[in-house]
């Protein structure tokens, strides 16, 4: 299994959005997410850490190989 990469919370909207998600909403540092019926909500934290990465794509339902070939 790949390893959870240290990025910042704008780098994991972009993926997500390129992934099928729309912005819905920001409050403060956290941006709201949605995609059919899953939510997500990114703190934009520089970096985000990796229990909280991890927890974002359970959330999202997308697994880490999909989210590691699009960020790429």
């Amino acid at each position: 299994m790949p390893e959870l990469p240290i990025i910042s919370g704008q780098k994991v909207i972009k993926t997500l959005v390129k992934l099928g998600f729309v912005v819905v909403r920001q409050k403060g540092s956290h941006v709201f997410l949605q995609r059919e019926s899953d939510t997500v909500t990114v703190p934009l934290h520089d970096p985000v850490k990796k229990g909280t990465l991890k927890s974002i794509l359970k959330q999202a339902n997308v697994s880490l190989d999909d989210f590691l070939r699009v960020l790429k």
